[in-house]
């Protein structure tokens, strides 16, 4: 069995893994993007995001002050799991204490501050269910100065995906320099509003350097991509060539009267940390 206790030990390390080291196609896309960069001011800026994300893992520090609202994102296959929803709690709490992080949960209306990351339905934790022998564990940190740019557009099916194109260059553009460009933009497609917002949010778990295995999706995220770097909003919104550094989409089908499309803006620092667990 996969005990409570492996459970919050995994996710406390996760989240010191996410907070601390940025994965490595971020990483590789920030160097290729300012190689490619022509403007003395976006090479800086690049320049500078590199820096601080070097001394981050020198001095095992969190590489941002805002060290996100916990999402877990949980595969669950065929094993025994001892209280994975509490082990998940005492994880968030472990690594507060631990890395440390900011403490940033809160009630909406009152604002009171919890103290641990954690409150009423957070950690926000989605299970899906797998035919695997595994127990799969996404610490998805999400920072708010890109999630406060998030959108969501209920298309009608004949704007199809000139619609789609359209609403999402009016996304960037609302966006502008708000959630710290160079951003990873996740696109949903599909299901109904609240499913394609998680879509969207999915899609940020991709690693950059991977298109998506469907043909028309691949060629739609290319093309995506390039009407986003054609803004020119640039990094940290001051001008450039690389407003994002990558842009990936989901799909799910829909109702035959809808067309649901969301964006979810990650910000440079596009943190995530994955653990497989056995119960052997």
């Amino acid at each position: 069995m996969i005990t409570q206790e492996e459970i919050c030990n995994t996710v406390c390390d996760l989240y010191r893994e996410a907070a601390i080291v940025l994965p490595d196609d971020i990483k590789e896309g920030l160097k290729a993007a300012y190689e490619n960069e022509e403007s003395d001011i976006a090479k800086l800026n690049i320049e500078t995001v590199l820096k601080n994300i070097q001394i981050a893992e020198e001095k095992s520090l969190p590489m941002c002050q805002d060290t996100g609202l916990p999402i877990i994102f949980v595969k669950l296959g065929n094993v025994k799991v001892e209280n994975l929803h509490q082990g998940i709690i005492d994880g968030v709490k472990k690594a507060t204490k631990e890395v440390p992080l900011r403490t940033n949960v809160v009630d909406p209306l009152t604002r009171k501050n919890t103290g641990n990351n954690v409150g009423k339905d957070i950690p926000q934790i989605n299970v899906e269910l797998t035919d695997t022998d595994t127990l799969e564990i996404t610490v998805f940190p999400k920072g708010f100065g890109s999630e406060n740019n998030n959108r969501l557009e209920m298309l009608l099916p004949g704007e199809g995906i000139d619609g789609i194109k359209k609403f999402f260059e009016e996304s960037v553009l609302k966006a502008g320099g708000k959630p710290c460009p160079p951003t990873v933009l996740g696109v949903g497609i599909g299901g109904s509003s609240d499913m394609v917002m998680k879509l969207a949010k999915k899609a940020l778990l991709r690693p950059i350097n991977e298109s998506n295995s469907d043909p028309r999706l691949a060629k739609l995220e290319e093309e995506l991509m390039t009407i986003a770097n054609d803004t020119d909003i640039g990094p940290m919104g001051l001008g450039g060539k690389t407003t994002t550094l990558g842009v990936n989409v989901e799909l799910a089908d829909t109702h035959t009267a809808g067309l649901p499309v969301a964006i979810c803006v990650q910000c440079w620092a596009a943190r995530r940390a994955t653990a497989i667990l056995k119960d052997e």
